[in-house]
């Protein structure tokens, strides 16, 4: 951390860290200022009382932060991490639990972390939904593996996203408009609103709908010298509709739809090198890349589109209580992308003349997903020393991938090169003038049955018991063709069955201060590799080095953990202090690496291990004034050693490596002092200002080794000429990402009419911060690195009734 960095974080060092949450079920404005009440337990109870780790961000803290993404409010929660590589394809971990960023060409691994939408499952392995934040009650984050009540995708957390509910009690709504100022040179915005309306007394609606403009803030040089800027603005739009109908005092109904689209024009990426602009040409202009620049031959573009219809059905009785969930998903992803580059450096390699290298190729990415999932589950009531709770989970999910790289002219350059009607040969069914195509359609069901009973042995202690039995069968077929795979049509079955285990002690030693100790044990389904694309392997050389160290390794195993922690919780004053110490063993954790030359990534398993300590402080000394602190240590560490077959290490998964994408410290402080200015007429106002750290981490496990790492275009040490250029020249690069620092600020007015108007800046320093390192076919076509927003001024009004 540099010296303007550390000042900033000493002058922080009282901020707050977390804002409280109110109940789910509760009006938001019900909140006293003193008790947070979250679900986290499948059970309405306060944040302080869940015997393990748990934090919420409010209505308010997230309006305040001026947060909309879960990236923005992940650097206030001790141990949450997410990797950011565009709207809609964010990565997701929690206290290090993390196997290296997933390629979007992945489809059958599985997340790590569950993310959830109130009681609906949503996460997709990469591709974590951006949901919208507006009119959301809280964001819950679990930390530790969730899988006796939440089963195989929170092997590391869970995150919950609770939305305000319908009410029967009055009319109310708010409305919320924005306009902010990107990098100082494109605008963008939002228009959101919502409604409750009660429609009878047992009957009412809430409605909310909302549509933002992202500005972009990457430029693109172009073909023949032009620049295009802002290549990487887009939009989402959509809404939720919810109906609670009480057909008795202790039974209610609640049907709900909700729709969201996002899309984008690009994707956050700067660039260090390209097959086409690069400092080692001489046929084609030299280019130098600057801040946020990157180039293309063809535009970009992502497209997300959610629909999720929900029936959420709760009875509340004497004795025991019943909760039915019932969702269906419907979910289409498009990634298209410029793989010109990629597409080019293959051409090189195979002979083709330079206008072969040249035409442009579009990676066209689909995928499909239909989600059905069922849950039912009974609790015991009242108030007695001994609580139960018993349930069943039913989940079936068919997702289909498709692959294409359309490139209008390539069979003729394939056919001039190899033979006439070679490109007709290899397509295997699939259209010209596409040298990868790939159909890859998954089917995965699963059954659950999970319990947790609690028992007061005293007044102090409490103790709880919990378990998951599971059983998943997932099919697979994979189908390719044209110039680049290998012509495969093949069929896959992987299932898995086991028991999740869990026991939480709690104990009150004083009057608000509690000591909680857990062991848990979570999963993750394992899988099925996809072959390896032979043809572009160590450059066509049969049997080469990369072909026998990332081929025949068809399967992966399910990774497991056992998570030890231990944690005190404390609430005094206006002071509250939570604090874990963890130890996570992982066995045969899920780790991808990229297949070096083969334009391929395979999953192995290895083990490992992460421990640390997260300390989350908040404090209100006196009237108006919040102030607290959050910060995590992670120690997250391979426990095993992989090899090739020469001995060398297989991508940087050795013993005592860093897990990847997980900074060793992260840390945020915030400060809010609220005012009056006007005591007649009750109006307020507030000035904020927040300093959030995240430390250095890898991409992926391999760029520990060798770094500064030394790219050239050869594979082989042998000149491979391409547009003047011998192909031996270098790019050094250290991929250890840097450390980064942001510091917003903010203030505003709040008018007793329920209207507020606020200012922002969010990353007042201009950091341009290093996401994730990106390297195309190994580095030789591309390398670059995804990067945050610039600087960015914001207005923004908001009016309730």
């Amino acid at each position: 951390m540099n010296a303007r960095a550390s000042m900033l974080a000493g002058l922080s060092c009282l901020a707050l860290a977390s804002t409280p949450a109110v109940a789910q079920n509760a009006p938001a404005n019900s909140y006293d200022g003193n008790e947070i009440i979250v679900t986290a337990t499948k059970r309405d109870a306060s944040l302080q009382d869940v015997p393990f780790s748990i934090n919420a961000q409010t209505e308010q803290a997230i309006e305040r932060a001026n947060a909309s993404t879960v990236e923005d409010l992940s650097r206030n929660v001790a141990g949450l991490t997410v990797q950011n590589l565009g709207p809609g394809q964010s990565q997701v971990s929690v206290r290090g639990v993390s196997a290296g960023q997933i390629a979007r060409d992945q489809p059958g691994v599985k997340e790590q972390v569950g993310v959830y939408l109130d009681e609906s499952v949503v996460s997709l392995s990469l591709f974590t939904p951006d949901l919208d934040l507006f009119d959301l009650n809280r964001v819950e984050t679990l930390r530790g593996p969730q899988g006796t009540l939440f089963g195989s995708g929170s092997v590391g957390g869970t995150l919950r996203y609770i939305t305000n509910q319908p009410n029967l009690d009055r009319i109310e709504g708010k409305v919320e408009g924005n306009v902010n100022l990107v990098d100082g040179d494109d605008f963008g915005g939002h228009l959101k609103g919502a409604i409750n309306l009660p429609l009878s007394p047992n009957l009412a609606m809430r409605a909310v709908g909302y549509y933002t403009r992202y500005a972009g803030f990457i430029n693109a040089l172009r073909e023949g010298g032009g620049e295009s800027e802002d290549v990487n603005s887009g939009e989402r739009y959509g809404g939720r509709f919810s109906l609670l109908w009480k057909p008795a005092e202790n039974l209610s109904i609640t049907p709900r739809f909700v729709y969201q689209k996002v899309k984008t024009d690009g994707f956050n990426r700067q660039e260090v090198y390209n097959l086409y602009a690069n400092q080692f040409t001489t046929t084609r202009p030299r280019v130098t890349f600057e801040e946020r620049q990157q180039y293309l031959l063809l535009d970009e573009a992502f497209e997300d589109e959610v629909k999720l219809f929900d029936l959420t059905m709760n009875y509340d009785g004497d004795v025991i209580g019943v909760t039915s969930v019932t969702t269906y998903t419907d979910r289409d992803i498009l990634v298209s992308r410029d793989a010109s580059a990629l597409t080019g450096s293959v051409s090189v390699d195979l002979g083709f003349p330079v206008a072969g290298i040249l035409l442009p190729s579009n990676l066209v990415d689909t995928t499909g997903v239909k989600q059905f999932t069922q849950e039912l589950r009974v609790n015991s009531a009242g108030t007695g020393p001994f609580q139960w709770l018993v349930g069943g989970y039913y989940a079936n999910v068919k997702r289909d991938y498709t692959q294409r790289l359309p490139t209008p002219g390539y069979d003729a350059f394939t056919d001039a090169r190899f033979g006439a009607g070679t490109s007709a040969a290899l397509a295997n069914g699939f259209g010209p003038d596409s040298p990868y195509n790939a159909d890859i359609p998954y089917d995965l069901s699963q059954i659950a049955i999970f319990g947790e009973v609690s028992y007061d042995f005293t007044e102090a202690l409490t103790a709880t018991l919990g378990g998951r039995y599971y059983a998943f069968d997932e099919s697979r077929r994979f189908v390719s063709g044209g110039l680049f795979p290998n012509g495969d049509n093949a069929r896959d079955k992987t299932s898995s069955t086991g028991f999740s285990p869990r026991l939480l002690l709690s104990y009150d030693v004083a009057d608000g201060i509690t000591l909680n100790a857990q062991a848990s044990k979570g999963f993750r389904l394992g899988g099925v590799n996809d072959p390896l694309n032979l043809p572009l392997c160590d450059a066509g050389v049969p049997n080469g080095p990369d072909a026998q160290t990332f081929g025949g390794r068809p399967r992966y195993d399910d990774e497991t953990l056992w998570n030890y922690e231990g944690g005190v919780k404390a609430q005094f004053g206006g002071i509250t202090f939570n604090a874990a110490g963890f130890y996570t063993k992982i066995n045969n954790l899920q780790v991808t690496a990229d297949a070096g030359s083969c334009s391929s990534r395979i999953v192995f398993n290895a083990d490992a291990h992460t421990m640390g300590l997260e300390v989350e402080l908040s404090a209100s000394p006196f009237t108006g004034l919040d102030l607290g602190l959050s910060g995590s240590y992670v120690e997250a560490e391979f426990d095993s050693t992989l090899t090739r077959p020469d001995g060398t290490v297989i991508e940087g998964i050795r013993n005592g490596n860093r897990l990847p994408s997980v900074p060793k410290f992260q840390m945020a402080a915030n400060a809010t002092y609220s005012f009056p200015i006007d005591a007649s007429s009750d109006t307020s106002a507030f000035v904020t200002a927040s300093f959030q750290h995240v430390g250095s981490r890898y991409t992926q496990p391999g760029d520990q080794e060798n770094n500064p790492r030394t790219f050239t275009f050869s594979p082989n040490g042998l000149p491979r000429p391409y547009f003047g250029a011998t192909g031996l020249e270098q790019t050094t690069l250290n991929l250890k990402l840097p450390d980064y620092q942001l510091v917003n600020i903010g203030a505003g007015i709040e008018f007793p009419n329920e209207l507020e108007i606020s200012v922002y800046v969010n990353n007042l320093l201009d950091e341009n911060a290093l996401l994730a390192f990106d390297r195309e076919r190994g580095g030789r076509a591309r390398l670059g690195f995804a990067t945050n927003q610039p600087r960015t001024f914001g207005v923004t009004v908001r009016k309730g009734f």
